[in-house]
Parts: C-alpha cells; sequence; structure tokens
C-alpha cells in the first residue's frame, strides 16, 4: 500500500479532530479526499506530510512510519498545502533550484528542465513568482511536490480560487502525474472527483463515512451523482 492511516485522533484542546481513522490507498490511485470545512481533511493530510504530529494513530507512506521515520518518510512524498506558501520574490528557475539542492538532487538542471516541461512553466521560467498568476503559482507548487519524483503527492485543494480554465489546465496534469504516482487530493468541487479520480473517501467530523472507487459508490448509491452522494453521508 503506498498511504496507510491506522487508528488516527488528532485533539485540539476539546475538539476532535480525527476520531480513530483509518483507511489505506494503492499504488498509482487518484483519491478525492471529501468532506464540509472542519471535517478533518487538511488535518489528516499535514499528519500524512508530517508537519503535525497526531494524539494517538499512525501513518505510513510506503510502508515507512511518519512518526518513527518522519525525514524518511518526507522524502517519499510530496506535499502541497492549501495556501501554497512561496518565496515571491525569487524567479522559478532559481526556487526549483533551491528546492532541489534540498532534496540533493543529481543531475539537478536536467531535473529541472524535466520539472519545467512537465508543468507547462517553460514560458514562466525566468519570471519572479510574485509575477505569475495563481494557476501559474500552482504550477510552480505542483512542480516544487514533484523535483524530487515522489511516489505519493498529497495535494490540498490544488484547484481552489483558480478560473474555469486553470481548473482544466491544473486537473489535466494531476490526471498525468496520477498514471505513476499515487495522489491523495482534497477538494469541494465533485465535477473534479468525477472528471480524475479513482477512489472517494468522505469524512465527516473527524470519521471516515465512506471509501469506494467511483464504479462501486455509483453502484452502491444507485441514480446519485456524487454531489447527492456526499450531502447523503455529511448532512
Amino acid at each position: 500500500m503506498s498511504v496507510k492511516v491506522e487508528r488516527l485522533t488528532k485533539i485540539y484542546g476539546t475538539q476532535t479532530a480525527l476520531n480513530d481513522l483509518s483507511f489505506t490507498i494503492g499504488t498509482n490511485r487518484i483519491v478525492g479526499f471529501l468532506g464540509p470545512n472542519g471535517a478533518g481533511k487538511s488535518t489528516t493530510m499535514k499528519i500524512l506530510a508530517g508537519v503535525l504530529a497526531p494524539t494517538s494513530g499512525n501513518g505510513e507512506v510506503q510502508g515507512i512510519q511518519i512518526g518513527q521515520h518522519s525525514f524518511a518518510a518526507k522524502k517519499k512524498l510530496g506535499y502541497l498545502p492549501e495556501n501554497n506558501p512561496l518565496y515571491l520574490d525569487m524567479y522559478v528557475r532559481e526556487i526549483l533550484n533551491y528546492e532541489a539542492e534540498t532534496h540533493q538532487i543529481k543531475n539537478k538542471q536536467q531535473r529541472i528542465d524535466e520539472v519545467i516541461h512537465l508543468t507547462g512553466l517553460q514560458e514562466e521560467q525566468h519570471k519572479k513568482i510574485q509575477q505569475l498568476s495563481k494557476g501559474y503559482k500552482q504550477r510552480v507548487g505542483l512542480a516544487l511536490c514533484i523535483i524530487h519524483n515522489p511516489p505519493v503527492l498529497i495535494l490540498d485543494e490544488p484547484t481552489s480560487g483558480l478560473d474555469p480554465n486553470q481548473i482544466l489546465e491544473i486537473r489535466s496534469l494531476i490526471k498525468e502525474l496520477g498514471r505513476e504516482k499515487t495522489v491523495l487530493i482534497s477538494t469541494h468541487l465533485m465535477q473534479e472527483v468525477e472528471a480524475i479520480c479513482d477512489e472517494v473517501m468522505v469524512i465527516h467530523k473527524g470519521i471516515l463515512r465512506e471509501h469506494a472507487s467511483i464504479t462501486d459508490l455509483k453502484r452502491k448509491y444507485p441514480n446519485q451523482s456524487i454531489e447527492e452522494i456526499f450531502v447523503q453521508l455529511t448532512k
């Protein structure tokens, strides 16, 4: 399994953000992670990315337990947080070079060229990040995620705030990446789920309500759209 979560619990003061959450994700799958605001999606992703410690339970990436071997686990994944923090005064190639050096990538310039081509940043590569549209900033964020060629990607609402054309471009890129990687993607766009995802997980109040392939989900909930299924599971 690419990703495994066992009895994950996260408590903030008196609030339980995650409540005994468990799931597994296979290889080369794009999994839509759905839930209302405050359901626990971002908390789960932060724990898997090794930037937030759980109250109890554990997660694994490529068989490496995150709590015990955080550094090794982080080498196996790329994480794009919801706010996509970038150094706005840096140039596109400059920030990719910085990330490549952090990961101690061999043939660094060759890999930077590959990632720029893959993410469609050719015409923007010599610009400062602050000069880019939000869509291209998301492309830079994805480029930083994949520069070390990790087998697992964790993407927290990567198309949030983009215009329709930018959404289609980022979706296409994620679908391409999903051919060779496991992708866990959170989104509020049900069309996005049907367009690119192989599986769906629905979380509500820190509890997993459903986890199934798109095909099995439609078989289990006949004559219902993904949106209708989501409402039924989270109301």
